[in-house]
């Protein structure tokens, strides 16, 4: 169970921080829900050379290597839920990253998130 924690921690982490980046570089090139299908195109030709989104990219491909190597011992039902610590760190990170509201609800939602994962961490597994 060490072994995946660690390795879950690290994917989470890259996952998050892919996340991030993502989020952070789409803000900038614009809301793409306010585009015709020429502007959008144009975004989308953006993207491929924009930092972030690149370095964004990169994150979550690790975040996809480190999945496919817990999901080779653990049982998925253990190593999925250990996912959702990313809904943890994006809340927190979101809100002093990227200064969004995190109102008092969502936070509420992260607590029970953070629970759930305990329970499933402590259940055992491979």
């Amino acid at each position: 169970m060490f072994k995946t924690v660690v390795v879950m921690l690290a994917a989470v982490t890259a996952g998050t921080i892919g996340d991030l980046l993502l989020a952070s570089g789409m803000k900038e090139l614009g809301d793409l829900s306010t585009m015709n299908l020429r502007g959008i195109l144009k975004v989308s030709l953006q993207a491929l050379t924009t930092p972030k989104l690149v370095a964004g990219t990169a994150m979550l491909a690790v975040f996809f290597f480190l999945w496919l190597a817990v999901l080779s011992w653990e049982d998925l039902s253990v190593a999925l839920p250990m996912q959702a610590l990313n809904y943890i760190l994006v809340a927190f990170l979101s809100q002093y990253l990227l200064h969004e509201v995190v109102n008092p609800m969502r936070w509420a939602g992260t607590v029970l998130v953070a629970v759930g994962v305990i329970m499933i961490t402590k259940s055992g597994g491979a």
